[in-house]
């Protein structure tokens, strides 16, 4: 604080506002065949933040190899339960207006629904916007702690964007200040405090966290692309800065909150909720450092990584018989791609298939010794078919009908070529 008072000194009075001037309106309505439709600044602040925060979220997502499109498939399951638990977090730190003071049964139920009036906790918001977050990056097949990285300085631009519905609303505003940025609030504004004059000036708290909040998205990039943090080691740093801030920016409000006594101070909720966190997330953030990681750089689940794609130039390359085996077993595709046009070539394969060793593939080689090779063959010894080889050997010509008769019945031809029917026996 004593650095905002520094340069106020620093800089000439003509050259800042005297103060920062109270909203001239607060929303617009949409007129409808039964009425109007009341469309309030504080839900287009929350709404350009959400857009500009997902925007930023989807460069990151894009840029970390994630699934196209899957950024707003998280985000449907992720923003409805961050409003919810921001809503409720806000009813539980500020019960007064809803239960009464001391629970007392005087407070206005029907007010918890009506967010358009102001009121997100942002720790609500992180807790139950994470659970939907998870939901959707099951479905997606995405890692939680990969998306949480990538949308931690989108979620603080989100911020930055939406603390500007508490400056239209008129309120979450400080104590009262002399600074030449003092913040106006109209005297007759509900959120007015009581005993103040009307011209009052208020320290601007939404501005200073709007400010922090742009400072922390600039360092979140800068230590990101320095460091490349992973396992959600961005998010809990995200975690630890927000929370630096808000410990501080939170002293300096006003307004009606939940106030809790530890360790003998009383504060309000909001600043012990801020030192608490930024304990835990400085311990997480240490032990993630720790932890060994198998891939922490892949976006996706185990079991759920795409299918890799096969180029069509390397699938142009392959050789016609490797595309022509692809779909057969291992045994029919070493054949079938070692046989050719050849009919001995083709049975010499068919051997390889079943096992058994061919002597020789020479075409000359005798149709009997083909068929003494096989396991089956009952057509004599070794000795018959030594002799079917001898004869043509010494006589240089066909065999005559009485040496086919002493060499067995496998020779019956002129051709020396065996009947189909002999192959059988």
């Amino acid at each position: 604080m004593q650095t905002f008072l520094t340069a106020a000194a620093l800089i000439p009075a003509g050259m800042v506002p005297a103060s920062i001037p109270s909203p001239d309106w607060s929303g617009f309505d949409i007129p409808l065949p039964w009425g109007s439709l009341r469309i309030h600044a504080y839900a287009l602040c929350i709404l350009a933040g959400i857009v500009v925060g997902l925007w930023l979220t989807s460069v990151r997502w894009a840029r970390r190899g994630a699934p196209e499109g899957s950024v707003w498939d998280i985000a449907i399951w992720a923003i409805p339960f961050g409003i919810v638990g921001g809503r409720l977090y806000h009813v539980f730190s500020s019960p007064d207006a809803y239960f009464g003071p001391g629970f007392d049964g005087t407070g206005d139920l029907s007010l918890i629904p009506q967010i358009q009036r102001g009121g997100l906790g942002i720790w609500g918001a992180v807790v139950l916007g994470a659970f939907g977050a998870w939901i959707g990056c099951r479905r997606a097949g995405v890692k939680l702690t990969a998306f949480i990285d990538a949308a931690a300085p989108g979620l603080l631009l989100a911020q930055a964007l939406g603390r500007w519905g508490n400056y239209f609303n008129q309120e979450l505003f400080g104590g009262p200040t002399t600074l030449p940025w003092g913040l106006q609030v109209d005297a007759d504004n509900a959120n007015f405090p009581a005993g103040y004059p009307a011209d009052t000036l208020f320290h601007p708290t939404f501005l200073y966290e709007s400010l922090w909040n742009i400072a922390g998205v600039l360092i979140l990039l800068a230590l990101d692309r320095r460091f490349h943090f992973r396992r959600g080691r961005l998010f809990w740093l995200y975690a630890m800065y927000y929370t630096l801030g808000r410990v501080w920016i939170e002293a300096m409000r006003i307004d009606d909150a939940e106030q809790i006594s530890l360790f003998g101070i009383t504060t309000r909720l909001n600043v012990w909720t801020s030192i608490f966190v930024f304990i835990a997330a400085l311990a997480v953030f240490i032990w993630l450092g720790r932890r060994k990681d198998g891939n922490p750089d892949s976006v996706y689940l185990p079991g759920r990584e795409p299918a890799p794609a096969v180029s069509a130039e390397a699938d142009a390359g392959e050789p016609a018989s490797v595309k022509a085996d692809a779909g057969k077993p291992a045994g029919v595709a070493t054949a079938v791609s070692a046989s050719g046009p050849d009919s001995t070539k083709g049975s010499a394969s068919a051997s390889n298939v079943t096992g058994n060793p061919v002597r020789d593939t020479d075409p000359v080689v005798s149709d009997s010794e083909s068929r003494d090779n096989l396991p089956d063959n009952q057509n004599g010894s070794g000795l018959a078919s030594a002799q079917t080889e001898a004869v043509p050997a010494s006589t240089g010509g066909t065999p005559t009908a009485a040496e086919s008769r002493n060499t067995g019945k496998s020779g019956g031809t002129d051709t020396g070529t065996a009947p189909e029917a002999d192959s059988s026996r």
